[in-house]
C-alpha cells in the first residue's frame, strides 16, 4: 500500500513516523518511543545504539550477539559474565576440560612467575599495590604498625628489632639506653642534708 502524504514507517512498529517524533538510524526511521534495544528493550540514543542490518541493539547486546567471541575479547569486568545468551537466541558451547592440570609441575610455575612475598605480621601475600618495605622485608600498608602501641608507621619514624617494627618512642622506651640523663632513672638518688 502506498504511503500517501504521511511520514516514513517505523522500523520497530511499522506505523507512520512523523517528523516531530522521528529518530533516524542506519537509513531507517523510528518513533522516539520505539527506539529500544531489540534484545533487552533498553532505551537507546545516538551514543548507545549499534545497528545490524535492520535491527537496533544497545552496545552490550550487540556485542554479545555479533561481536567476537572467546578469551581476550571484551572490555573490563562488564565482559565477565555467566550469561549464556539464551535470551538472545544464542547457543552456548562449553569447551571440554583438560584431563590433567595445565600446570604440570608447580615448582616450575613458581620458578617462572615467582611466589609472592609474605608479610611478617600476618603471613599473607604482599602484592605491589599494598607493599611497604621496613626492616628489609615487605609489609602490608595496614600491617606496617608499631608492635607495641599500634601506631601507623612511616619511613621517618620506624625502627626495627628482631624482625619486628616499632615507632621511635616505643623503641626508645623498651630497648633504648636507661639511666640518668636518658629520660628514666634506674634508682633514686638520695639527697644528703
Amino acid at each position: 500500500m502506498p504511503n500517501l502524504g504521511g511520514g516514513a514507517k517505523c522500523g520497530a512498529c511499522e506505523k507512520t513516523v512523523y517528523h516531530a517524533e522521528e529518530i533516524q538510524c542506519n537509513g531507517r526511521s523510528f518513533h522516539k518511543t520505539c527506539f529500544h534495544c531489540m534484545a533487552c528493550r533498553k532505551a537507546l540514543d545516538s551514543t548507545t545504539v549499534a545497528a545490524h542490518e535492520s535491527e537496533i541493539y544497545c552496545k552490550v547486546c550487540y556485542g554479545r550477539r555479533y561481536g567476537p567471541k572467546g578469551i581476550g575479547y571484551g572490555q573490563g569486568a562488564g565482559c565477565l559474565s555467566t550469561d549464556t545468551g539464551e535470551h538472545l537466541g544464542l547457543q552456548f558451547q562449553q569447551s571440554p576440560k583438560p584431563a590433567h592440570s595445565t600446570t604440570s609441575n608447580p615448582s616450575k610455575f613458581t620458578a617462572k612467575f615467582g611466589e609472592s612475598e609474605k608479610c611478617p605480621r600476618c603471613g599473607k601475600s604482599v602484592y605491589a599495590a599494598e607493599k611497604v618495605m621496613g626492616g628489609g622485608k615487605p609489609w602490608h600498608k595496614t600491617c606496617f604498625r608499631c608492635a607495641i602501641c599500634g601506631k601507623s608507621l612511616e619511613s621517618t619514624n620506624v625502627t626495627d628489632k628482631d624482625g619486628e617494627l616499632y615507632c621511635k618512642v616505643c623503641y626508645a622506651k623498651n630497648f633504648g639506653p636507661t639511666g640518668i640523663g636518658f629520660g628514666g632513672l634506674t634508682h633514686q638518688v638520695e639527697k644528703k642534708e
